[in-house]
């Protein structure tokens, strides 16, 4: 436990170093001048942009800006000041990862309980709703998630009036009404293709000759699904729907720009069309380990669900 645990925080700090620097020398080499965003861009007197350039380091070489940028990070937990916010990073996280958390958390739930559910459906019952089902998932899985939402908005936004369009509401029920749409615009690709998965493997457990041994000698059969089937077959879809909802933290950007929600999304898309470096490095950074952290509770549930498999390694 010691060694999985040590193993995986030696690798999110590898994979922030890796990532800030890929960022940081992206930035560097976009077209456009940082300081065209904080003159809101007038023209400004030579003496205020030499100083806008002394406090923000621009004159200073790649290098020494990124290990400036990166000793503040580790020493003092300080990402920098925005640009164009004209506040801590800090700050601008803080009061916009809630919004993006609330959203990825309601389109994970969809992607378990609709995906895994219809999933296990499909590939239990053989007929015309295995036909409905894969049909539709087949959509479903072509759609993009920014299309997605100009669809729901149009129906069930400006036609029917059922969802408010824009904004995350102000708590409770409210918020989730809000969040609906984004999170079935965010989820529907995903949850198809979570479908697509779990009816293969549940499928493939069916066929399997323990499974039909256990059928032939007269186990019931709902203990032979929930026991042979099901548990045999949840550690494929654990995969899945780990590396499905991962990828909805960086999704979420789009459908955040679609339904004007203020999360760390649509933040890192302005950040990036402003050339404001430091809310882009910090973001990322937060989705960086966003994404290590989920697929560390991955294999912390394969060793929980079958404990053939050795911790920290992926099952096939």
């Amino acid at each position: 436990m010691w060694k999985f645990a040590a193993r995986r925080a030696a690798m999110l700090v590898a994979a922030l170093l890796v990532s800030s620097f890929i960022v940081y020398a992206a930035l560097e080499l976009a077209p456009g001048d940082p300081l065209a965003t904080l003159s809101g861009g007038r023209t400004l007197p030579p003496e205020a942009v030499a100083q806008l350039r002394a406090q923000y380091h621009l004159d200073d070489p790649f290098l020494v800006r990124y290990v400036h940028w990166l000793g503040n990070v580790v020493f003092h937990g300080d990402l920098g000041t925005s640009i164009a916010y004209r506040e801590k990073v800090t700050s601008v996280i803080g009061s916009r990862i809630g919004v993006t958390v609330d959203l990825v958390l309601y389109a994970a739930l969809l992607i378990i309980v609709f995906g895994v559910g219809l999933g296990v459906v499909s590939g239990l019952k053989k007929g015309w709703l295995d036909n409905s089902i894969v049909v539709v998932t087949t959509i479903f899985a072509a759609v993009p998630s920014f299309v997605a939402a100009i669809v729901l908005l149009s129906v069930f936004s400006v036609n029917l009036g059922w969802f408010p369009a824009l904004g995350s509401g102000d708590g409770g029920f409210d918020t989730i009404k809000h969040l609906t749409l984004p999170a079935i615009a965010l989820a529907l690709s995903a949850m198809a293709i979570v479908v697509r998965v779990t009816r293969v493997a549940v499928r493939t457990e069916l066929g399997r000759e323990h499974v039909q041994t256990a059928v032939s000698r007269g186990i019931p059969y709902p203990q032979v699904v929930r026991k042979h089937v099901i548990r045999n077959a949840s550690i494929p879809v654990t995969t899945v729907v780990g590396i499905t909802i991962t990828s909805l933290i960086a999704l979420s950007a789009v459908v955040e720009r679609a339904f004007s929600l203020d999360g760390l999304g649509a933040a890192l898309v302005q950040a990036a069309l402003s050339k404001d470096f430091a809310v882009v490095q910090g973001i990322s950074l937060i989705f960086v380990a966003a994404f290590v952290v989920a697929n560390a509770v991955v294999d912390l549930l394969y060793a929980f669900m079958d404990p053939r498999v050795a911790m920290g390694s992926r099952a096939t």
